[in-house]
């Protein structure tokens, strides 16, 4: 690596570390909270971009590796989150019923999107990141959605973590204030909040408002969500390089190419393997699952520095498409539950 490459990098690494160090921080603070350290790192990367012409231009080339690199080792460690045993334990219904939710409004949503004129890539990208886990999901999925504009790529992939932030802090607010008119238990409530908010802040906040087991499902819930973000990206690059293959000019010719396991998704099994089954303390697994938020933060804070921001107001479209969420749940909730 160059001397100017590798002060790119420094710098780089320092500036999206305070913005993920203090998203992290201020998801702390009461009401911030619902908005999550991911996304607080992602305003704080866009904000860098008030920064001076020649600081940015300095630290360009590095923020393109750690929004690229750093993603990925975050969704690595995110996998010791995810206790295999403790969602087979919550029992067989509640991991079929995060398969046909995440499955059921995946499509809906999807479809609701491209209706709205959102484009392909935009609107599968907020339909996984409402559906499987928020801001990670997004950032997890676009790897397999190879394009050759990176910067409308990346204008998507802002979008689709807004809409996640938004609709998701918004459907907290209302699942909490409605929940005595579903006359729902405190644990159906736990299953509602974990199975229909995007990030994981979301179900927290909405299921941490009543008892410890409403807290404890909507955990479980989640997490059963969370499971399935491996085989949603391998899904979704399997469809989308189909797509391509039906769209494209030289139809006759042209062949899908082989799709192999994304090394950062056979990361994430490992290590929920690992913190499953190896004997862990729960200090050790706090301690990595933090610092997979620190590297999930500073990529989203380079995502964030590098994207052009004011073209995203034009293609607000799919926000609509997650209005169907929140009604989808409580029916699964009290179908099964």
């Amino acid at each position: 690596m160059s001397i100017m490459k590798t002060k790119s990098f420094w710098l780089a690494t320092i500036m999206t570390l305070i913005c993920s160090v203090a998203g992290i921080l201020l998801a702390k603070l009461p009401y911030v909270n619902l908005i999550g350290a991911l996304v607080l790192a992602l305003l704080l990367g866009i904000a860098m971009q008030l920064a001076p012409d020649g600081l940015r231009t300095e630290a360009k080339a590095g923020v393109g590796f750690i929004s690229n690199k750093f993603l990925r080792l975050g969704i690595i460690l995110l996998g010791f989150r995810l206790n295999l045993e403790q969602l087979a334990d919550s029992g067989v219904k509640t991991i079929l019923v995060a398969i046909v939710a995440v499955t059921g409004t995946i499509v809906l949503t999807y479809y609701l999107s491209r209706k709205f004129g959102a484009s392909a890539e935009l609107a599968i990208l907020s339909a996984c990141g409402c559906r499987v886990c928020g801001a990670a999901a997004v950032m997890g999925v676009s790897p397999q959605l190879e394009t050759n504009d990176e910067e409308r790529k990346r204008e998507d992939e802002v979008l689709a973590v807004a809409v996640v932030c938004v609709m998701g802090t918004v459907f907290t607010l209302i699942e909490i204030g409605i929940k005595p008119l579903l006359h729902l238990t405190d644990p159906q409530f736990g299953i509602v909040a974990g199975g229909s908010l995007h990030e994981i802040a979301h179900a927290v906040a909405a299921g941490g408002a009543f008892d410890e087991s409403s807290l404890s499902n909507a955990l479980i819930m989640k997490l059963s969500r969370v499971l399935l973000l491996a085989p949603v990206a391998l899904i979704v690059g399997y469809w989308y390089q189909h797509r391509l293959v039906e769209e494209s000019v030289e139809e006759h010719t042209a062949a899908p190419k082989k799709l192999p396991i994304p090394w950062f998704l056979e990361g994430f099994i490992l290590t929920s393997i690992l913190g499953t089954f190896l004997p862990f303390s729960a200090a050790d697994l706090d301690v990595l699952v933090q610092a997979a938020y620190v590297f999930l933060g500073m990529a989203m804070a380079a995502l964030g520095r590098s994207v052009n921001f004011r073209v995203i107001f034009k293609r607000g479209a799919a926000a609509i498409s997650s209005t169907c969420l929140l009604v989808f749940m409580i029916i699964m909730s009290k179908l099964f539950f």
